[in-house]
This record gives C-alpha cells, structure tokens and sequence, in this order.
C-alpha cells in the first residue's frame, strides 16, 4: 500500500498544468518512489467531478464516488511509495460556467475521496494540496480560458464583476480544511516563479524524495499559457458572432493556427 496519499486538486489556472507536465517528464525518474495519477488517467472521474459541481444531484455524487472507489481498486501495488493524484477537476469544473460561480462543490468532493481513500488504505497518510493564485490574476487567466474553450461572450470587466467571489482561493482553501479532516497544503503560483521546476516543487516538498534525485528532475517550459490579447479578442467576437458550435471552433482553431 502506499504510504502517503497526496490528492492535487487544483485549482483551475494556478499553475496545474505545468505540475502535471513536471510530474509526466519526470516520471521514470520519480517511479521509484511516487505513483502518479495524472488527469488524463482518470477522463471518467473528471467528467463525473464536473457534473456534480454543476447539478449538485445526489446521482452525480454517487457516480464519483464509484468512479474513485474503481481508481482506487485499479491501483497496483505500491509498498512505501507516496501516491499523487493530480487533477484540477477533482474541484469540479472551473467556475464562470454559467450558473457555476465558485468552487463551493470542491470541500464535498474532496471528503468523498478522503472517505474512500482512507477505507481503502487505512494505515496511509492523507494530505491535500491545492495550488492558488492572487484573485486579479486568477480572473484574467480564468476569462480568458473561458474565451477560448467555451461559448463566453462577456468582456472581462463584466466576467470579474459577476464571478469575482470564486477568485478568493485562500478562503476556498480555509473551507476545505475546515470540512476535510486532513493536513492540507497550499502555495501561491506568485510564489513559485523563481524555483527550480515552477509550481511543481511545493508538491515535490511533500513526497520526501531523495535529495540526489530531487536535484536531477528536469524542468518543462509553462504549460497552457495565456493567449496573446489580440488573439483572444478575435476568438471573443467569434463567440459572439459564429451562430453554431462547429463554426465557433472552426474559428478558433484558425485563428490559433495563424497564431502559430
């Protein structure tokens, strides 16, 4: 069994996907002594997570907590090492879907999977972490993100005016604590800017990894940054003018081709 369980679970735009790159380029180095479960292991959760922070349904919460309960039996055997599970949807999906205005669904989530995480390896150690970012910089990234893989249609003014309540991460990361009866850790991406492999090294910090092979992991360059203004302007006004879902991402993806 594993003898720690770390659940990485976001949030949205705070350096999640760079970690998770970290984590895959290193993961031959690390398999010694981590086990990793990366977003892309686990598409059904994820769509699950999601689901459930948008209906809040008692259905949708029983179809996650099935979907993890089967991860966990999925798992090989892992004597001693520390256990990663890292998916910024393992908070639900990101806020500003909508009616979805916070990551209020991420403290019942995150005690359904500490539940069965702990039934299933009792004697292992069970942390949380949650990377973070400062509200301004937060709701730029999130807007934009929206603007380019949904429907959005509203200026970034009147997008922070409606969801700016989701963008106080500290008091999210309070919340969770208080309801989740385990250690949970957090670190800003500001933070994170100057150390050797980004956002990635406060999770690293709580593996206990041996120093000679924490000093030979290799850094990745930032993943899923930000698009260029210009260009996200011109994929905004195609969400507002492209009549049909196809023609919106017909658009888009032209205009990231003539991008690159």
């Amino acid at each position: 069994m594993p003898r720690r369980i770390i659940l990485h679970a976001g949030f949205h735009k705070t350096g999640t996907s760079t970690i998770q790159s970290v984590l895959r380029e290193n993961r031959v180095a690390l398999k010694k002594h981590v086990a990793l479960r990366l977003r892309w292991h686990m598409k059904d959760l994820v769509a699950a997570t999601r689901g459930y922070s948008t209906w809040r349904d008692p259905l949708t919460l029983i179809k996650v907590q099935d979907r993890f309960t089967r991860l966990m039996d999925d798992l090989p055997g892992m004597p001693r090492r520390t256990l990663v599970i890292s998916a910024e949807e393992l908070s639900g999906h990101l806020p500003g879907r909508g009616e979805l205005a916070d990551y209020s669904a991420a403290p019942i989530l995150l005690y359904a999977f500490w539940e069965i995480a702990r039934a299933r390896y009792p004697e292992a150690e069970i942390l949380i972490y949650l990377s973070t970012r400062a509200p301004g910089p937060w709701l730029e990234s999130a807007w934009a993100e929206h603007v380019k893989a949904s429907n959005m249609t509203l200026p970034f003014e009147d997008f922070a005016a409606r969801y700016h309540g989701a963008a106080n991460l500290d008091a999210m990361v309070a919340e969770i604590a208080s309801r989740v009866p385990v250690p949970v850790h957090h670190r800003a991406l500001e933070s994170c800017l100057d150390l050797p492999l980004g956002p990635a090294d406060p999770l690293l910090d709580l593996c206990d990894l041996p120093a000679a092979l924490r000093a030979g992991l290799v850094p990745v360059a930032p993943a899923n940054t930000r698009l260029k203004p210009e260009i996200l302007q011109a994929m905004l006004e195609a969400n507002r003018t492209q009549d049909t879902a196809e023609a919106r991402n017909a658009a888009k993806a032209q205009l990231l081709k003539d991008a690159r």
